[in-house]
């Protein structure tokens, strides 16, 4: 796995940005290729549908990730609770309830190059798990916020008191309420998810006469892609070591503790359920994976109060590259004893 070629771009992209090259990858470029990636990722796990069909493996597959996507911010949140505070423990638990879908095509490639037969249910439960962490996330949050009804009423008698004296710094202090409609929208409609979803569509639709039509596209580019992607991505995860020093011991060891536990349950589970050794160790990546594009972008909304560099941080340049480098072979590994 060390010595694939995107993973060994990805390392090079982490070195580069670390001795702070100016080499830079061009935004436009970049949205490019994280588009492609989600583009080709759908359209081979509709295939896959078009292949096998909504039978009970997808089915149960499907299930096991919903499971985890509701069940994995719960538990970290009573984790994180103990080191951090409200806000950010609920922000860091939906980033870690939600799934990477760089980390997810990764692991295709990966469990493709071993010839592992998949049913295409994870590639399902990829879609379905992104939305219900957001939706833990804002119940954590309001939950969290109901909890400190006290504390934020003396806050405000404090304001008040303030106000007569300095309503400048008042008015730039108190925050507009947070709209949970608002947050739910825009988790539903994210670009990105819903161009995942209508990938899937339409590889289960056109089914072998779409596979042939787009074999060039999502054939032997997608290596080369996938490779210069991570490349990028190397560049992303080199920047954001900086920030690393805001996380903390306590939060480090959350985020390369926590994602083999949750593959470890995951496996369990899907070992219980019978599904396939590749289906098993596509949702073991799924519940080991953390989310670094679209929950932090919504929690960034909904969670106002935590703080980014700790919630983006974890997931990028801790888990991300964990997951890559070493998580995913290693549930694998896993994945193999437990099914022999």
């Amino acid at each position: 796995m060390l010595f694939e070629p995107a993973i060994l771009f990805f390392l090079i992209g982490c070195f580069v940005a670390f001795i702070r090259s100016n080499l830079e990858i061009p935004q436009p470029v970049a949205k490019f290729l994280s588009l492609y990636l989600l583009m080709a990722v759908g359209f081979k796990g509709g295939q896959a549908l078009a292949q096998t069909g909504f039978n009970q493996a997808i089915v149960t597959v499907i299930l096991i990730g919903m499971l985890m996507a509701f069940a994995v911010p719960a538990w970290s949140y009573l984790i994180l609770r103990r080191g951090v505070g409200v806000f950010d423990a609920a922000a860091i638990a939906a980033t870690y309830g939600s799934v990477s879908a760089v980390t997810f095509t990764v692991a295709t490639q990966f469990v493709a190059s071993h010839q592992l037969p998949t049913s295409g249910g994870a590639t399902v439960a990829l879609v379905f798990m992104e939305s219900p962490a957001i939706v833990m996330a804002v119940l954590l949050a309001s939950w969290a916020r109901a909890r400190e009804g006290d504390k934020l009423a003396a806050r405000a008698a404090t304001s008040a008191t303030m106000e007569a004296v300095m309503p400048e710094t008042v008015a730039t202090e108190n925050k507009t309420p947070v709209s949970v409609k608002a947050v739910l929208h825009e988790a539903f409609t994210d670009g990105a998810h819903l161009l995942l979803i209508g990938s899937l569509l339409v590889g289960a639709v056109t089914g072998e006469k779409g596979a042939e039509a787009m074999q060039p596209f999502t054939g032997g580019l997608f290596k080369g892609f996938l490779a210069f992607f991570l490349l990028e991505m190397g560049l992303l995860v080199g920047r954001q070591l900086r920030d690393c020093r805001d996380v903390g011991p306590f939060l480090v060891g959350f985020g390369l503790i926590m994602p083999p536990l949750h593959a470890i349950i995951a496996l369990a589970l899907a070992r219980m359920a019978g599904t396939s050794l590749g289906d098993a160790t596509l949702l073991a990546v799924l519940a080991a994976s953390a989310s670094y594009i679209v929950v932090p972008a919504v929690v960034r909304y909904a969670i106002p109060e935590a703080r980014p560099s700790r919630y983006f941080t974890m997931s990028l340049a801790i888990t991300f590259p964990f997951n890559v480098l070493i998580g995913i072979p290693l549930y694998y590994a896993v994945a193999c004893r437990m099914w022999n």
